[in-house]
């Protein structure tokens, strides 16, 4: 078949290029229940209605216990470095015995037109929330800290904006905006996360810290990644701010959103899928950064016919020193993490989420909590963890502090270098130094 352009787009056959059956990547295990469509206040952002049609092709994802032709090769001893996080799981010896990962699927071309399946709910790790979830919600009361945690921290959440690092081609370096957005430099491109610049979204009260950059400030933007569709990580009217050929990347499923608002650059990925995009031009020595789409614990709505017609996930950048910064999005805790870091070895930064995740009885199977974004970190296999979805939009129940107070905690009784924990204040900046000068 052609695309619109009249070119030939691709469908996906019933095996990927590497034989493998794409049908159940990332499936929910048997006999896990089909997910309902969520009601409409449990929504992380207040789903409303605002649907997009999906577009785009098949998706051929490779499984993970995928093999190359000929049979899995023997397992073969792999190592964590000793500065990783995840170098003290494992007792006395961190040689574990494990089949080496898939090779890196080939990159996608960018901005592609591709069709998609017209829900991803086998994609989901646990049910979603039905009726008796939501009476037990109402029984117990809304979610927000007391009213007393409000007053008493709001006001120390911490917060400190700066002038953001002058970087080259070859560093890296991160400044957190708030909630799930990060200016991330790397490769000579600055890629915006979840941007969120709007004071309020819908559904959820007004954010507690300003916005740590002013969108003035920003260098130009040559990327934007989304991890799903919630309105606290999509946001039509800070999206609406940027060039319409600015390169979005974006979950399988989501293209046609972003396309109805002009956008021209859109690739649309399915787990363990990537695209590559060059330095600006003029600027010598940065190379190619790879975008690699990753599996999450999470779902995705953002109006009431919508739920899990597009997909979710974390994001996998690489330069072409192989320097690595892992955005998880938002997810709860499972196997997925693991698999990353195997998939991915030498993760150099985590940015990992730690709030929104009270009460755990409904929350646990999409919002991780401090402790269990740190056995994330180490499962990761990363060298360091900046945490993030906290002290910006209250979602939950906890009080305000609470999520840096425990990760501190946690990192701590994991007994993991301090240096490597970046609890940035809203607005701050860090520059990675490279494992191996």
């Amino acid at each position: 078949m052609t695309d619109r352009t009249g070119q030939r787009s691709e469908r996906s056959s019933a095996a990927s290029p590497s034989g493998e059956n794409p049908a159940r990547e990332g499936a929910a295990p048997s006999g896990t229940p089909s997910a309902d469509p969520l009601p409409d206040s449990l929504s992380p952002a207040g789903a409303l209605p605002d649907s997009p049609s999906p577009d785009g092709e098949l998706p051929v994802s490779p499984s993970a216990d995928s093999s190359p032709p000929g049979g899995e090769p023997p397992a073969e001893p792999s190592e964590r470095p000793a500065s990783a996080c995840g170098a003290a799981r494992h007792g006395p010896t961190d040689v574990l015995l494990r089949p080496p990962p898939p090779a890196v699927s080939p990159p996608r071309p960018v901005g592609a037109l591709r069709m998609w399946p017209r829900s991803f709910a086998d994609r989901l790790t646990s049910p979603l929330p039905g009726v008796r979830a939501l009476a037990r919600l109402a029984r117990e009361g809304a979610m927000r800290p007391v009213s007393s945690a409000l007053a008493e921290e709001i006001p120390k959440l911490p917060f400190a904006p700066g002038p953001m690092p002058d970087v080259g081609p070859d560093t890296v370096a991160v400044t957190w905006a708030g909630h799930a957005s990060w200016v991330v430099r790397i490769g000579g491109l600055t890629v915006l996360t979840d941007p969120v610049w709007s004071r309020k979204i819908l559904g959820t009260p007004a954010r507690v810290t300003p916005v740590g950059v002013a969108w003035q400030d920003l260098p130009t933007v040559d990327a934007v990644v989304i991890s799903h569709n919630h309105y606290d990580h999509l946001d039509a009217p800070t999206l609406r701010r940027l060039p319409r050929d600015t390169p979005l990347f974006v979950p399988a499923g989501l293209g046609g959103w972003c396309r109805k608002r002009g956008f021209t650059t859109v690739t649309e990925l399915d787990w363990w899928e990537g695209a590559e995009l060059p330095s600006p031009a003029g600027q010598a020595g940065g190379g190619r950064v790879r975008f690699d789409f990753v599996p999450a614990h999470h779902w995705s709505k953002r109006s009431l016919t919508d739920t899990c017609r597009s997909l979710w996930g974390g994001w996998v950048l690489t330069d072409r020193h192989k320097q690595r910064v892992y955005f998880a999005g938002d997810t709860g805790y499972g196997h997925w993490f693991g698999e990353i870091g195997r998939r991915y070895p030498g993760i150099d930064l985590a940015l990992l989420p730690i709030g929104a995740y009270d009460p755990r009885w409904m929350l646990r199977p999409v919002h991780t909590d401090p402790e269990e974004a740190v056995r994330a970190c180490q499962d990761l296999g990363a060298r360091r963890m900046a945490p993030m979805h906290w002290s910006t939009f209250l979602l939950s129940q906890e009080p305000p502090l609470e999520p840096l107070t425990r990760v501190r905690a946690a990192w701590r009784k994991a007994e993991l270098p301090r240096e490597d924990l970046w609890d940035l204040p809203v607005g701050a900046s860090r520059v990675l130094e490279p494992a191996h000068p």
